[in-house]
């Protein structure tokens, strides 16, 4: 078993196959944290001995020991307004006055299976198994029912907390975190993903300092800003080596986590719901559920930390059939043609894109309405006729009968002050009553939190995949939730807002993934403004940012690699120079950085030459090629601190064929040799490189297609540990892939 309760020492073990979590339940009912990492069977209560600390107090019922302190102690979840004064779990108040929890265990069950929330999207996963340990304040009269799900095999231990109120007064909860975990040795390292729009996920690494830091969105969403995952390292931990906690929030609206180095030298960190906005009142009878968090603990570096969220997210997470199957190539009309287009230009774009290999014909923004700009028609979901005088349905005729899968682009959660449905509903906009809001893209928010809404939003989406052969959504979503007022909510609710807006949302995606599983659901919010676990339940892929400059995605895709599979990364071939920073780059580079992601194409074809056309002929085809080994490989960053250039690689699960791509960021005048070590071959194995695609790079062995030369194989050792140099390099960011494959002779023991 997975889960194990020592009755002797009061211990409750968790253990997957790498890593072991435990608490035990101490004096007085406390319920105390005492380790997370390496698997072991031992028990670490022993680790944790009694102390006097100056100003930190002790349980009334332990007053005259005073070496019994929750201010120094580690904890399973903290209370608040008590012995503690460190990071809180779970801050309430009572109608009554009562102020915080003071919460002693009760009791806990084993259960098979996987425990599932109400209304949030949760992983799943037949072989895994679930603890409740059912946690209570007297005061209050609320207990707290601490779930865990343990993922064994792939070594991921989820959190989520449900809240129920057994008293007899209602209890408004003012924060509560899925999550609390006390690393009482350290020193620590904080990894976060920090950014803008079309600048998203940069990582950066600093130390854990004293004090509080904080990583939130208020924004409604996940947000541009600060992606909500956090990574907790030792100093000196690598893509390889040292160990490694990550925290993953599965959740799309405002998030926080919080980490705190006290003056033991421990370090708390809580993740949840971000508190700024909101508040929820419980009234007797009544639960809550928080969002589920994914625990993962590496000893092997990064690396291994990457491998088993990107594993995990994909076989335990999305339940979209289309994450198990090689992603269509596909041409977005955006770049091509933003908002000035009709529909003989349209056709037009669908034969260049059929003529090229291209298998999905996505029409973007500007199809509904009298939308001519951004500054109208969001809500009424209806063909503008002076684009489309035949409809819709007749378009996606005449693109199927051209061979071609036919995409849509909606923006179902926003409305336009001038539109149909504003003038007949502008109650269904946020905004605060007796206040003007605040206005961004020309664009108010559709209040989500109403039922009602939520069903229109629904109802209105089904009937267009319904009479409309549809096998492709972009959903996006253009600005952040501000305003944030309901008019179908009492004011003492108003606190709810946020999270029911986010409810709401995980309603519509949820009926409307089901009621369609066909149709491939790309999520999109301005690009990476959601790019979260909670949209990757319902969307196999999200577009990744609006910044398509390839040079920009690189440090885009890497930093997003830490936590989400490149395979959910949606990521297209544009025009050059970009229309995002005019910079310009080789068509080839372009293609070896979206085939870091989905790949597809975002530009006008018959804006190319001749040899640019061919050209994505080869990139469609080298990529259907690579499909699955991208959908279902090992990825590693291969990137150098400090390189003047971002490498990664693919590996198969059978270890039997490997792709590198590097791109150069600078080029210098007599370079020094730029050499890489692979990772996760066969190292007794014989790896024959198999084809090469050079954009830049001078004399590479063979030609620019393949290699059939036996000078050409190495051992799997040989490409790992003694490595692979580059030949000097020319022009503009050049870029390289190389493909090798495991000998069929080779009498590697795979």
């Amino acid at each position: 078993m997975s889960i194990v309760f020592d009755q002797k020492s009061s211990t409750l073990s968790l253990h997957t196959r790498n890593s072991s979590y435990q608490m035990q339940i101490g004096p007085l009912g406390y319920l105390l944290h005492t380790y997370y990492g390496r698997r072991c069977e031992d028990f670490f209560d022993y680790l944790h001995l009694p102390r006097d600390c100056g100003f930190s107090p002790n349980p009334y019922t332990l007053r005259e020991g005073r070496g019994f302190s929750l201010d120094t102690l580690p904890q399973e979840y903290s209370g608040s307004n008590g012995a503690d004064f460190r990071l809180s779990s779970l801050e309430l108040r009572t109608d009554s006055g009562v102020v915080g929890a003071d919460l002693h265990y009760v009791s806990h069950r084993i259960l098979q299976g996987k425990y599932r929330l109400s209304g949030l999207p949760s992983s799943f996963g037949d072989m895994a198994e679930t603890l409740s340990v059912t946690l209570a304040d007297a005061a209050s009269g609320l207990e707290v029912e601490l779930l865990y799900g343990v993922f064994e095999e792939r070594d991921i231990i989820t959190r989520a907390v449900r809240l129920h109120n057994c008293g007899t007064q209602t209890v408004c909860l003012e924060k509560v975190a899925s999550v609390c975990l006390d690393l009482p040795f350290g020193p620590w390292d904080r990894i976060h993903f920090h950014g803008r729009h079309t600048m998203e996920r940069q990582p950066e690494r600093v130390p854990v300092a004293n004090g509080i830091q904080t990583v939130s969105s208020a924004r409604g969403a996940s947000s541009h800003q600060h992606n909500p995952f956090v990574i907790l390292c030792e100093p000196d931990a690598t893509e390889d080596h040292g160990e490694c906690c990550g925290v993953m929030l599965c959740y799309s609206g405002d998030h926080q986590t919080d980490v705190e180095l006290d003056q033991t030298g421990s370090v708390r960190l809580t993740a949840g719901i971000g508190e700024r906005h909101f508040s929820w009142r419980l009234n007797p009878g009544e639960s809550f559920d928080t969002p589920e968090a994914f625990l993962c603990f590496s000893s092997e570096g990064l690396t291994v930390l990457s491998q088993r969220y990107h594993r995990f997210i994909l076989q335990n997470l999305c339940r979209s059939e289309w994450i198990a199957w090689p992603r269509p190539v596909l041409l977005n009309s955006w770049e091509a043609n933003y908002f000035s287009f009709d529909e003989d230009a349209l056709l037009r774009l669908a034969r260049e894109a059929k003529d090229l290999g291209v298998e999905f014909f996505v029409l973007d923004d500007g199809w509904f309405g009298h939308r001519d700009d951004d500054l109208s028609s969001l809500g009424d979901w209806y063909v503008n006729p002076g684009k489309l005088p035949h409809g819709l349905s007749a378009l996606i005729d005449r693109v199927n009968d051209l061979g071609l899968k036919f995409g849509l682009w909606v923006e179902p959660e926003m409305i336009s002050e001038d539109s149909d449905l504003y003038r007949a509903h502008p109650d269904w906009a946020l905004s605060v009553p007796g206040r003007q809001p605040a206005i961004s893209r020309d664009q108010l928010v559709l209040d989500l939190s109403r039922p009602e809404v939520a069903d229109w939003v629904y109802e209105t989406l089904s009937t267009l995949l319904r009479e409309n052969n549809i096998e492709y959504i972009k959903w996006d979503m253009n600005r952040s939730l501000s305003d944030l007022y309901s008019s179908s909510l009492p004011p003492d609710r108003q606190g709810e807002v946020a999270h029911r807006y986010v409810l709401g949302l995980y309603s519509v995606l949820d009926r409307i993934t089901a009621a369609y599983p066909d149709v491939l659901f790309e999520g999109c919010a301005g690009g990476g403004g959601r790019f979260d676990a909670g949209m990757l339940a319902y969307c196999p892929q999200i577009w990744c940012s609006d910044n398509t400059d390839p040079i920009a995605r690189l440090q885009i895709h890497q930093g997003s690699s830490y936590g989400y599979p490149p395979c959910t990364m949606g990521a297209h071939v544009s025009a050059s120079p970009n229309h995002q920073t005019g910079r310009s780059t080789p068509f080839g580079t372009r293609a070896v950085v979206a085939m870091a992601g989905t790949f597809g194409y975002e530009l006008d074809p018959a804006a190319l030459s001749p040899e640019e056309r061919a050209e994505i002929r080869k990139q469609i085809a080298l990529f259907h090629s690579c499909s699955d080994l991208l959908l279902t490989g090992d990825y590693y960053r291969l990137t150098k601190e400090g390189a003047p250039y971002t490498a990664w690689q693919t590996v198969s699960q059978d270890r039997r064929r490997t792709l590198v791509s590097l791109v150069l960021k600078t080029t210098e005048g007599n370079p020094k040799p730029l050499h890489l070590r692979f990772k996760g071959l066969i190292a007794e194995g014989r790896y024959r490189l198999a084809w090469q695609r050079n954009y830049g790079f001078a004399g590479l062995p063979g030609t620019a297609e393949s290699s059939e030369s036996t000078a050409h194989e190495f051992s799997g050792a040989a490409l790992m540990y003694g490595g692979y140099t580059f030949p000097r390099i020319h022009g503009d960011y050049p870029s390289v892939q190389l493909c090798f494959e495991l000998l069929q002779d080779s009498s590697a023991d795979s």
